[in-house]
């Protein structure tokens, strides 16, 4: 009967154990989804924007080309050997100036008259593109706009194409530029990231793996292939449909693609429609090393699992014996009295080494927290220390140039930097104790002001902006000034951080009363807090940086300080990207600035 109930129990733990595992891979593998499709978001909306603006760049020539009345007279003319070798030298100079693939003229029959590589073998003079969408839509008046793969060249492009009108109003022709797609593929083949991007029919034009160029995303049906080929969209080029796998995990969508060496991929797949150009644009995050990631979270779990399990059964099993063995020497009391006290003896050294051992790690712990405050303290100086240097560097040289009224306030700089870093100092001596400086009454306008002079060089180095919106009828607040300039200080490092690489390096710092308080909100326009981190993102040492490029000591320090102030530091993130830190101060009351 024993037996039997110790088998029952066993079964029970291992399928709870195996239950457990299966629920934790479960979890680790969506958490790892989510984290993949964040990053390929975050891809997709940087690739559509690059393109957007890569066409935009283009669009509006073709109609300003085309009010040129060298365009007009060289239509007017077709016949004049002289005007047209104007034009085609004027095409190929204005191809130059623009950076375009190709520049040229067509008549109202669609074909072409002039074109800026006049002088290539496959030039497009005398070639007729009447079946080109772009020249039917600009002959009917309408900006045209097409992709396709040139019939001529062999060469990818996206066409714009504008009427050109005569002196009474009437179109005579067409003006049509192509621009090449090549250079936008070169730079997208940097990344860790597959991306394509499709046309009406879902076939794709464009791609960083070459093998997916031309072959559907959807069935080849027979309705597809007709409009493609009345377009002549593709040329020559085989058509043919891709073998795609589609599925979900939550709100992560998965797309099956093989690549170039026939081997099937599983992708997170994202995707963006723009409507103008009337493309889809695709980013896909391969998901074989999410998944290795989530495996080796749920191995290691697993190890920590059973050695739980192994522990557990060995208590079991001890205790097992123990019973055993009291129920057969009920009559060896004196026997068991001696391994009992055995047993005290050896658990009362092994007390006193746990009680040795938990002072080695306390000592340990001490010098850690000292190494950790040394480099909060030197992270902390480095900025008004750098701007110091900058002051001081200054100074020389207008020393040199005599100009001592200027290099005596730089010094004055200078002095208010190192009475700023010392400062600093004592306030990070303190940060583990509740500190003894009474609150004041501070002008944000000047704290605001030193921030920036301090934090000056952190900007500079990321190549960061800094936008002020201060209100100026901003009340006084209560706090410590040199402390609440290095709460200042830290968020806008954060931000320069942040926004460190990104194309859009702008930092919005705005001051204003609101409701009760009053707010000091800095605002990058960097990746944003992911919602995962948001809960931890002012504990102490928590950082998303490299090793070594920072200990997640600023924004802990910063709220710890802002709670000293009975104020708050939040974070949240902006609807139109990036993140916003807002700094919440009391007003100073009439009594507090009459007291002082």
């Amino acid at each position: 009967m024993a037996v039997t109930l110790r088998s029952l129990w066993t079964g029970a733990l291992v399928a709870g154990a195996v239950l457990l595992v299966l629920a934790v891979e479960r979890i680790a593998s969506q958490n790892a989804l989510d984290e993949g499709l964040v990053r390929a978001e975050t891809t997709l909306r940087q690739t559509v924007n690059g393109l957007d603006g890569h066409l935009r760049r283009f669009e509006a020539l073709p109609a300003l080309l085309a009010r040129d009345d060298r365009v007009r007279d060289a239509l007017a003319a077709p016949d004049d050997a002289a005007g047209i070798a104007a034009m085609n030298s004027w095409l190929e100079e204005t191809n130059a100036l623009i950076e375009a693939s190709d520049l040229y003229l067509i008549d109202l029959s669609g074909t072409t008259i002039a074109a800026s590589n006049h002088k290539r073998e496959d030039s497009f003079i005398g070639q007729n593109f009447s079946y080109r969408p772009y020249f039917t839509e600009a002959r009917d008046g309408r900006s045209g706009h097409f992709f396709a793969l040139g019939t001529t060249s062999g060469v990818r492009g996206y066409y714009f194409a504008s009427s050109v009108r005569d002196a009474q109003g009437q179109i005579v022709g067409v003006l049509a530029l192509k621009i090449g797609a090549d250079e936008i593929e070169a730079a997208w083949r940097a990344r860790d990231y597959r991306i394509l991007v499709t046309d009406p029919e879902g076939i794709v034009f464009m791609s960083t793996d070459a093998v997916w160029l031309y072959r559907g995303l959807l069935p080849l049906t027979p309705e597809r292939l007709a409009r493609t080929e009345v377009s002549r969209r593709y040329a020559d080029a085989k058509l043919s449909a891709l073998q795609v796998g589609l599925s979900a995990s939550g709100k992560v969508q998965l797309m099956r693609l093989a690549d170039g060496n026939g081997a099937s991929h599983e992708y997170i797949a994202t995707e963006h429609v723009m409507p103008q150009a009337g493309w889809t644009v695709r980013v896909l995050l391969d998901t074989a090393p999410l998944r290795t990631q989530a495996r080796l979270a749920v191995l290691a779990f697993g190890l920590l699992l059973l050695v739980a399990l192994l522990l557990a059964w060995t208590v079991f099993q001890r205790r097992a014996r123990l019973a055993e063995r009291l129920a057969i020497q009920a009559a060896a009391q004196a026997d068991l009295e001696r391994q009992v006290a055995e047993r005290t003896a050896d658990l009362t050294r092994a007390n006193d080494d746990l009680h040795r051992m938990q002072a080695d790690l306390v000592q340990a712990g001490k010098l850690a927290a000292l190494g950790r405050i040394s480099a909060a303290l030197s992270h902390e100086i480095n900025q008004p220390l750098a701007a110091a240097r900058n002051y001081a560097d200054s100074a020389g040289l207008l020393i040199d140039r005599a100009d001592l009224p200027r290099a005596k306030e730089n010094i004055g700089q200078i002095v208010a930097l190192i009475d700023r870093m010392a400062a600093i100092a004592r306030h990070l001596r303190n940060v583990a104790r509740k500190p003894n400086e009474p609150l004041k009454t501070v002008d944000l306008h000047t704290v605001i002001t030193d921030a920036l002079t301090v934090a000056r060089n952190r900007l500079d180095s990321a190549g960061a902006t800094v936008d002020l919106d201060i209100a100026p009828d901003l009340p006084l607040v209560r706090g410590g000034p040199v402390r609440l300039q290095q709460v200042i200080v830290n968020v806008l490092s954060n931000a320069a951080d942040a926004v460190e690489g990104s194309a859009d390096r702008r930092i919005t710092l705005a001051a204003r009363a609101v409701g009760g308080e009053v707010q000091i909100t800095v605002r990058d326009r960097g990746p944003g807090v992911a919602p995962a981190i948001a809960n931890r993102i002012f504990d102490p040492f928590f950082t998303t940086k490299q090793v070594g490029s920072g200990l997640g000591l600023g924004l802990s320090i910063s709220y710890n300080i802002m709670k000293d102030f009975a104020g708050d530091l939040r974070v949240s993130n902006h609807p139109d990207g990036g993140a916003i830190f807002t700094i919440a101060l009391t007003p100073a009351s009439p009594e507090a600035m009459a007291a002082e």
